[in-house]
């Protein structure tokens, strides 16, 4: 399983022009579901977003995660994630889970996210407008 997350001030989702998930400042989180990812990934894999230190403490360094500064996470499916890239000039997606394990994993994790601090998410499958303003930018690949 596999969450690229971006230090954001804020982002949104829309589909057919209709918002469904913003967020203010916190973590736009793109999550990839693998063939072979559980619950017990997606759990650990969550833990691993919402404790991430990327927020700079009063002496500027990454020293905060995203609780620690009352953000806010958006959770988007991203089937792309898991592609292998490397080689040729397509993707191969043989790497990814199946699309009911994905949506089912992709509902767990933001689940487990609302659990500890506000999350909103995109709608699985469905083809989705992101916006963001990446802070910094600041981006990181988290992989379980």
């Amino acid at each position: 399983m596999i969450a690229l997350i971006q230090r954001v001030s804020e982002a949104a989702v829309r589909v057919d022009g209709e918002v469904v998930g913003e967020i203010n400042k916190g973590l736009l989180v793109l999550l990839g579901v693998e063939k072979d990812d559980d619950e017990a990934k997606a759990k650990r894999l969550m833990e691993r977003v919402t404790t991430y230190r990327v927020f700079e403490d009063d002496a500027g360094k990454m020293n905060l995660n995203v609780q620690q500064v009352e953000g806010e996470v958006l959770v988007v499916s991203q089937f792309t994630l898991p592609a292998d890239t490397k080689k040729g000039t397509r993707a191969g997606f043989s790497r990814g889970a199946h699309p009911a394990d994905a949506e089912r994993l992709y509902d767990y994790f933001a689940d487990q996210c609302e659990l500890v601090l506000p999350t909103q998410r995109g709608r699985f499958a469905a083809d989705m407008k992101v916006s963001l303003i990446n802070d910094g930018p600041v981006t990181f690949w988290l992989q379980v």
